[in-house]
């Protein structure tokens, strides 16, 4: 019997992390269905009549140009004789990589604005989420930045520019090259913009599944 291995998938951070999942599962599925039935040495045609699906049907799904029903997962399950669960086998490995391109960062609308960028550089999902790295870009200067908090640690590193920023009590001056980790549950953010444009990557590290 064949071992289901990982399935390559062309992401694209830009189309975001609900258009990936349903790119994976489909391409996922599409191989696993044709494996299995290979392996029983059957044609598209017998096991369009073992499941009671149409060749048509049968055939997109093979092709990831549809991804089936619960329905139609379980009528395959019973047709090849193998679990539910079979069909999704290779897909964790292959979501355990999120590649991104310079400057193809997917950027985070309800952030970005007035000059700011935010732009995520990876993603992982259930339990494997355990940390959060993004491109912070500034472009102009405001009299308020606003201040967070989170659950976790951050690390921050400085690209380029020079800026004052905030933890707490605190007020660390950030060139490029130098390095700030606090605790994230500890007020913090940038209080000043010396040179510009300001550019840092932010790592966000929570340990455990985040919200």
């Amino acid at each position: 019997m064949t071992r289901a291995g990982p399935i390559a998938v062309t992401t694209h951070p830009q189309d975001g992390p609900a258009a990936d999942l349903e790119t994976a599962l489909g391409s996922v599925i599409a191989q696993r269905l044709r494996e299995y039935r290979l392996q029983l040495g059957l044609s598209v045609t017998q096991l369009s009549v073992v499941s009671g699906l149409s060749k048509g049907m049968l055939s997109k799904i093979e092709n990831a140009q549809t991804a089936p029903s619960l329905g139609t997962l379980a009528r395959l399950s019973a047709a090849l004789n193998v679990p539910v669960t079979a069909f999704f086998r290779g897909l964790d490995e292959e979501r355990d990589v999120f590649f991104v391109r310079a400057g193809q960062g997917m950027e985070l609308s309800d952030r970005s604005r007035g000059g700011h960028r935010y732009q995520m550089l990876g993603s992982m999902r259930g339990p494997d989420k355990r940390m959060e790295p993004l491109l912070v870009t500034l472009m102009e200067r405001t009299e308020v930045f606003p201040l967070y908090q989170h659950p976790g640690t951050e690390f921050i590193f400085q690209v380029s520019g020079s800026m004052d920023y905030g933890v707490g009590s605190g007020r660390y001056p950030l060139e490029p090259g130098d390095s700030l980790q606090f605790d994230g549950e500890v007020p913090h953010g940038p209080l000043a913009l010396r040179s510009l444009p300001v550019q840092f990557i932010t790592v966000k590290a929570y340990g455990h599944v985040a919200g």
